[in-house]
């Protein structure tokens, strides 16, 4: 079996060494993002088939002779480039937005044949491009249940300049050594024709890994090098007719492509013009074709050899049976190995002729001579319906989508077709390590053998349960996990049913049951585990001033890479219920919060502040429905001094408690570096703490305590870049000194809502040796000596963020400035920067370019720098351009930001990406999400328009978009003050 690379629904992707967000995007191109590893979150990388692609040198048709240009001349007229999205993961084929060939079969009735992983099992969403470039919409009328074709419909009236004609379908003149044309999108491009030559009829169906594969078909083999984009395309002889299907070939450098034949192409496309069904007949048996020597070496007797050869003088080889599915028609009846002989009653090697007997007896039975081991053996099957055991429906709820398991995944991994499978592990599913192939055992203690059942179920449980769920993976159905799941039905409140309408080609959505209310909360009763840490009786204790906190964010905001992240948080206030938590686990309030106490309690919460630089959060329970001894965290009101001695404790990966005297190593003021692909908040102008020991490295939540239980320093995780090189985002465990949070956290415990506002500048320390370069006086240096012993520094601005609409006054702080004083007090510790909290304007006492000045330099309010608002549209997510955006960026060119873009959707196919600005709608402007909103109401579906878009880097260009509100409804989630 080959499992080289497959060119199959790939187009060039974006290979250039800067981001992709810096180019215009070209909506042919398949963007390949910057994304977190898939087995944390599942958005934002796209493979179209799971293996790299090679680009191979084309072999053109070149210096072709008079007879075949003009067979080309009349083939391109019939040959379409398909441009398609699927829409949603379903069964073997993720969500993606491709493009592809297909030909016109069926000019009067507007037939378009295809390939099956081209049409997808799924939703599809697409339109086709004739080669005078006038386009219209497709619609899947039939998808084949193994094979590798599909069958698209069009309007034959949407073509209005150029006539329609079809190719005819010649399955029969396909031979070894015919010369033939492959025509069409090949690589990304409109039109390409490559030459090649028939080298083998007999060859097994390739392997393409664990997506897709056809099987039970011999498939033809031919030098044509065709890449990305061909597949569908016709395989055309001299004569201008049809012989086969582009389908697939490799790309380890080798030119051989895969073409398959067109007998049961023909078939259903004659039964599709007739009104009928195409009837599918299986009996749940994967054969292949083995020469003769290997049939031998299996027990082929010589007689029935000799036999074939005679009755067959061509034939190289015979059907074997590589796979028999268990609880199937031939399970106990045939084995692996058993070579076929006959099928009622007649000698029979070749795929065509076995469909053809299966496809003529569904709901029959048929019978069997196979010979296994010498013997003959000879069995009676009842052929069952392909159609039956292929999904057309599927239903999601609480963020997943769950559909029956599917033929052609049971045959990949030899299980029985039976289960309840995960297409589209998200939202409440989003099980840990892998995103898809999943099979739901059990829902609340319940079985769920197949998809009805499953419905039933979920139907009963209520919004923001928790409960126990039992699946298995299809690759180790030897191992039950079990895991208790917290089921969303608040943003995620529909449960919808998907049928599949091969009439309408559309996919039919229907409501099912409506959400139950929520239980109402239980106070519960619980105690905390008393560890026994010889010598640290305070560090024992202060266990019980710690909440497991676990954050789930059911829309992905301002550049979070996550959809899940889980942690701990310091309880601050136990009367309140107040506990604070680094914002790398509670990084918006959009969110979903649980917090478990004494390993035993689980409870809600809420977000009540968000700190806009110093990466905590503040969030509150109800300690009305605790019955525990939970404890307020003292807080130390001293800062803690480079070199003492504390004790480390910190929460391990594994959540386990772990605790070890160490020393203060270091206090240095740093900022979290940016991401440069996409903006994610990020702490600025702090001092981080750093201590002697191997654990602060394993633990994203602690503390540093005294010996009497005083909180000395927060222990907390802060996300930074990603890495170019593993594209895994990298976390920061560092500390932060209790004494500069009190003023905030104060407030917050008096029941104020902070309103903070800062200088919208990120710094950067500078030496005294610097200073002296950059022209501060030496009596300025002697203050600093004086005020700082520890430390001789000052702070100069490293970067200002992006100007307000009105710019910035002449009163602004400019990069590169040195900061002496503001408001009269000299500034050489970042804590002393906490100043511009309470401020509206700040006297500051500056160096610019050698010379002191004065400014009155405002504040920003930080109320505004949340995201309160969020638009989908077109599969991508828009909201106001959030801090970090403005931090890294010199000018916002509207308030439309595109924070993130789902695969397969009209976003993704036409090219708008993640940190694009969206400036105008039609040539409205819309500089707000407001005025965007507005626009895009006014644009009917299914239909053209025009959006105005600013790249990250100030490139502007204009994207054509088609709307698709069906499988792309735009939502609006808007934050209610209170």
């Amino acid at each position: 079996m080959e499992s080289n690379g497959s060119k199959r629904k790939t187009s060039p992707v974006n290979v250039m060494g800067r981001p992709s967000k810096i180019y215009k995007q070209d909506p042919y191109l398949s963007v390949v993002e910057n994304s977190p590893p898939p087995a944390d979150d599942e958005q934002y990388i796209i493979d179209m088939d799971g293996e790299d692609r090679v680009s191979l040198p084309p072999v053109a048709a070149t210096a072709d002779t008079a007879e075949w240009q003009a067979t080309i001349e009349k083939v391109v007229r019939n040959v379409v480039s398909i441009h398609f999205c699927q829409t949603c993961s379903f069964d073997t084929d993720s969500a993606i937005s491709s493009e592809a060939t297909g030909f016109v079969v069926d000019a009067e009735k507007g037939y378009i044949l295809t390939n099956r992983h081209v049409v997808g099992a799924g939703p599809f969403w697409g339109y086709c491009i004739f080669d005078n470039h006038e386009e219209c919409d497709v619609y899947p009328v039939y998808r084949d249940p193994v094979h590798d074709f599909g069958i698209l419909r069009f309007d034959p009236k949407a073509i209005k300049y150029m006539p329609l004609t079809a190719l005819t379908l010649k399955p029969e003149l396909a031979k070894v050594g015919v010369e033939i044309r492959v025509v069409g999108n090949d690589a990304g491009e409109k039109l390409s024709i490559l030459s090649g030559v028939i080298s083998r009829l007999d060859r097994n169906a390739p392997e393409y890994g664990e997506g897709y594969s056809d099987f039970n078909t011999n498939y033809i083999q031919a030098a044509a090098a065709a890449s990305g984009g061909s597949s569908g395309s016709p395989v055309v002889n001299l004569d201008g007719h049809a012989v086969a299907l582009q389908a697939g070939g490799r790309a380890d450098g080798a030119a051989t492509d895969y073409f398959l034949p067109l007998d049961r192409p023909l078939r259903a496309l004659e039964c599709i013009r007739r009104g009928e069904t195409v009837p599918r007949g299986t009996i749940q048996t994967q054969w292949v074709i083995k020469p003769f020597d290997e049939c031998r070496r299996l027990g082929l007797s010589s007689e029935w050899e000799a036999a074939i050869r005679k009755g067959f003088p061509k034939e190289t080889g015979m059907l074997v049976a590589e796979i028999v599915l268990p609880e199937g028609p031939a399970d106990q009846q045939l084995e692996e190995g058993d070579v076929l002989i006959k099928v009622n009653g007649e000698l029979l090697t070749q795929f065509v002729r076995l469909d053809s007997v299966l496809d003529s007896s569904v709901d029959k039975k048929v019978s069997l001579l196979v010979q296994r081991g010498g013997k003959d053996i000879e069995v009676e099957l009842q052929v069952g319906d392909l159609h039956a055991i292929t999904p057309d429906r599927f239903v999601t709820v609480a963020g997943g989508s769950f559909h029956n398991l599917s033929y052609q995944q049971a045959r990949l991994y030899a299980i029985p077709v039976k289960g309840v499978y995960v297409c589209e592990a998200a939202g409440s599913f989003k099980f840990e390590s892998t995103d898809s192939g999943w099979l739901i055992e059990s829902v609340d203690q319940k079985k769920t053998p197949n998809l009805d059942a499953f419905i039933e179920v979920m139907s009963k449980i209520r919004d923001r349960a928790r409960v126990v769920v039992t699946y298995k993976h299809v690759r180790d159905l030897h191992t039950l996990t079990t895991s208790i799941i917290y089921i969303d039905r608040h943003w995620s409140n529909k449960m919808r049913l998907a049928v599949r309408n091969d009439v309408t080609g559309v996919w039919d959505f229907t409501n099912l049951a409506e959400p139950l209310p929520a239980a109402p909360p239980v106070r519960c009763k619980a105690d905390f585990a008393r560890p026994d840490y010889v010598g640290h009786p305070a560090a024992a204790d202060i266990i019980r001033s710690f909440v497991r906190v676990s954050c789930t964010m059911p829309l992905k905001l301002d550049g979070f890479p996550r959809a899940r992240k889980v942690g701990f948080g310091l309880v601050i206030n136990a009367e309140k219920g107040l506990v604070l938590v680094s914002r790398g686990i509670v990084p918006f309030d959009l969110c979903d919060l649980s917090l478990t106490i004494a390993e035993s309690i689980i409870v809600e919460a809420k977000v009540l502040f968000l700190h806009p630089l110093a990466n905590y959060a503040v969030i509150q329970y109800d300690p009305s429905l605790v019955d525990a001894p939970v404890q307020s965290a003292k807080l130390a009101t001293e800062q803690i001094k480079q070199g003492a001695p504390t004790i480390f404790f910190g929460w391990n990966q594994n959540f386990r408690a772990v605790v070890t005297p160490t020393t203060v190593t270091d206090i240095t003021t740093v900022a979290i570096p940016s991401n440069v692909s996409a903006p994610r908040y990020r702490a600025i102008n702090l001092d981080a703490i750093t201590v002697d020991t191997g654990l602060s490295g394993q633990c994203g939540s602690g503390v540093l305590v005294r010996e009497d239980g005083t909180i000395e320093a927060l222990w907390l995780n802060y996300l930074g870049e990603r890495s170019p090189h593993s594209q895994k985002d990298v976390e920061y465990h560092l500390g932060l000194a209790t004494p500069s949070l009190l003023p905030t956290l104060s407030q917050i415990q008096a029941d104020i809502t902070p309103s903070l506002r800062i200088l919208n500048v990120e710094t950067n320390t500078v030496q005294m040796s610097q200073c002296r370069i950059m022209g501060v006086s030496e009596s300025w240096i002697s203050k600093v000596a004086e005020a700082n012993p520890s430390r001789h520094q000052l702070f100069m601005v490293r970067k200002i963020d992006c100007a307000p609409p009105s710019g910035y006054d002449d009163q602004s702080l400019h990069e590169g400035d040195i900061i002496l004083t503001l408001n009269d007090q000299l500034i050489t510790r970042v804590t002393e920067l906490d100043i511009m909290y309470d401020h509206s304007y700040l006297d500051a006492l500056v160096v610019r370019r050698g010379e002191e000045l004065r400014l009155r330099v405002p504040t920003i309010p930080t109320a505004d720098l949340n995201t309160t608002r969020a638009v989908i549209f077109c599969g991508a997510v828009l909201h106001a351009p959030h801090h970090a955006v403005r931090q890294q960026i010199s000018k916002l060119h509207s308030e439309v930001y595109v924070s993130v873009r789902t695969r397969g959707s009209p976003a993704y196919q036409y090219g708008l990406a993640p940190t694009n600005f969206i400036t105008a709608v039609n040539d409205v402007p819309t500089p707000s999400l407001t005025e965007f909103v507005r626009e895009a109401r006014k644009v009917a579906d299914n239909t053209y328009f025009r959006l105005r878009v600013v790249t990250f880097d100030n490139v502007p260009w204009v994207a054509t978009m088609k709307k698709c509100e069906h499988y792309f409804p735009t939502l609006e989630f808007v934050r209610e003050d209170g």
